[in-house]
């Protein structure tokens, strides 16, 4: 998932230099909620992985 989550990041950063906006618009959204749900499992999976040892 974070690997998704670079991809939109990267067309959101080629879209801003050519000054596509809706492009931008939409990659960035989509970067920012995969971002938000890798950041939501990493620290779940943190606190699974505590809870075992």
């Amino acid at each position: 998932m974070l690997r998704w989550t670079l991809i939109f990041l990267v067309i959101a950063i080629i879209a801003a230099i050519f000054g596509f906006g809706g492009i931008y618009a939409a990659a960035t959204s989509i970067a920012k909620i995969l971002f938000f749900i890798f950041l939501v499992l990493f620290i779940i999976s943190l606190i699974m992985g505590r809870r075992n040892v």
